[in-house]
């Protein structure tokens, strides 16, 4: 209080110098001159009344990034758009990238592999799909804001182990964090350390009750906040399955600080639990493993935490209502945010729809920071 008392009076004084000055100056200066000092010390009373000795953390999240294509399909529906796009291989980011630059952290499901690999499974049904891009593709996250990845899905080994090693690497070269079931990411912004674990829970649950717990806690003894992230539900399922629902919440009672989902390649509703958010989808978000799924609307999670004295708490959240295409024909790989009221009224209204059977589903969705 007595350093914002003197805030004040500092303020008062510059604006009385301030009104000398002005008498050389115009009119349109002299208001310009006073509204910068005011608009310092007003930043300045914020700085001091959000933080007090504690850290701001501002952290966005999305759902499913897959870039590059199909290494066994002759057209590459990616790279057919970044040829139209010019090359650029930042076109995808082009409408989200000012989120994710004035955050302080970006968390992406990142679903394929970083490779020039021709890997070819022994047996044809060991894999589905086989997604890859080309090693220099990371630079479309390291350009655009995006610091930490989520590495365990069912897609990191479409083209094998080594090939899942090497886009480690290539992310780690780059400056991106990376975590899975095993290696703990850590990415430190402001003198604050977030740790971050993640986990392939599809048929797996019985492999992860007790790992994921202790693993948690363990975390969370030396790092004041800790994200995890589940690859789990059923794909196109609106809303999660009690396996979900049981690992979710046993990991806030371990100690989590957030809980991030995907997989479905849907948006589903928020859960807070213990005072908790835990976000059971956030859906696609870059995804180019289909030129038009049939629900092309997402969200966006961005939520901010105090840190003090190692105590982490959360200050509130928005969401970000999107479609992952820049176009409503087809997708372009563009995630861009809603404007239109209809639009962003129709992904409120699944969200709040799908958490009706949920005990602790979130009943608003903020679209604002409050």
């Amino acid at each position: 209080m007595k350093k914002w008392l003197s805030l004040l009076l500092a303020a008062g004084l510059l604006m009385i110098s301030a009104s000398g000055v002005a008498e050389y100056a115009d009119e349109d200066d002299e208001d310009l001159l006073i509204e910068d000092i005011i608009e310092e010390v007003v930043t300045e009373k914020k700085e001091i009344l959000d933080t007090d000795g504690s850290s701001i953390i501002t952290i966005t999240c999305t759902g499913d990034f897959t870039i590059g294509g199909d290494s066994r399909k002759k057209k590459n529906i990616f790279e057919d758009e970044l040829k139209e796009q010019g090359g650029d291989i930042n076109f995808t980011m082009q409408n989200m990238r000012e989120y994710f630059l004035e955050d302080d952290m970006t968390l992406v499901n990142f679903e394929g592999t970083l490779t020039e690999s021709t890997y070819v499974p022994a047996n044809k049904r060991e894999n589905q799909f086989l997604f890859s891009a080309p090693p220099a593709y990371v630079s479309m996250l390291s350009d655009n804001g995006i610091e930490a990845v989520s590495l365990e899905n069912n897609h990191i080994m479409d083209h094998g182990q080594e090939v899942y090693e090497e886009t480690q690497q290539t992310l780690e070269e780059a400056g991106i964090v990376w975590s899975n079931s095993e290696h703990m990411g850590i990415f430190e912004v402001k003198g604050i350390q977030i740790a971050m674990l993640s986990y392939l829970c599809i048929d797996r649950y019985d492999q992860l009750w007790d790992k994921v717990p202790a693993d948690i806690a363990e975390a969370k003894e030396r790092y004041p906040l800790v994200i995890v992230s589940f690859h789990w539900g059923n794909e196109l399922d609106y809303s999660p399955t009690n396996n979900q629902i049981r690992m979710g919440r046993l990991a806030v009672d371990a100690g989590a600080d957030l809980v991030i989902g995907h997989h479905s390649h849907r948006m589903n509703p928020i859960e807070e639990y213990n005072g908790v958010y835990i976000c059971y989808s956030l859906g696609n978000f870059c995804f180019s493993g289909n030129s038009k799924p049939s629900d092309m609307s997402s969200f966006v999670f961005q939520i901010r935490f105090r840190v003090k004295d190692g105590v982490c708490t959360s200050r509130g959240f928005r969401i970000i209502p999107i479609r992952i295409s820049s176009r409503s024909n087809r997708n372009d790989f563009i995630p861009t945010p809603y404007t239109t009221g209809s639009n962003i009224d129709s992904v409120l209204t699944v969200l709040q729809n799908n958490g009706r059977k949920l005990e602790y589903a979130i009943k608003d969705y903020p679209l604002d920071w409050k």
